[in-house]
């Protein structure tokens, strides 16, 4: 078993900032890759980063690239998102997911949550207009 937790979440302005965090704990494998997803009030939930053990590889969907950032310290068991230029379709419940395949894959892969074998309980953020 594989437990994350994320924090970080909160209310801001649009144009603002927050960084979310997310700690892995557990069984983790010796080298995972780790997604944020986020989920808006009656939307599925939908791929926004993720990146591979070594840091190198990220992916970003198209509405959040040159905005959001990945990234992750692995002796401390953390992935972050820092989320700059937010906007008010940005609000959603954000979660980070646990993948053990830490390789190069397509966006048919890595975006779909269904690879994602633990996720954690999610953190509310709200951006205000």
């Amino acid at each position: 078993q594989v437990q994350l937790v994320e924090s970080g979440g909160g209310t801001v302005q649009a144009g603002g900032s927050l960084t979310l965090s997310c700690v892995a704990s557990g069984r983790t494998s010796s080298s995972y890759a780790m997604g944020w997803f986020r989920q808006a009030p009656g939307k599925v939930r939908t791929f926004v980063a993720r990146i591979g053990w070594s840091g190198t590889r990220t992916y970003y969907t198209d509405s959040v690239k040159g905005r959001f950032t990945i990234s992750r310290d692995n002796a401390e068991g953390m992935v972050y998102l820092q989320m700059n230029s937010l906007k008010p379709e940005d609000t959603a419940v954000y979660f980070c997911a646990y993948d053990r395949n830490s390789g190069d894959y397509s966006a048919g892969y890595y975006a779909n949550r269904y690879v994602y074998e633990y996720w954690g309980q999610g953190t509310q953020v709200t951006v205000s207009s």
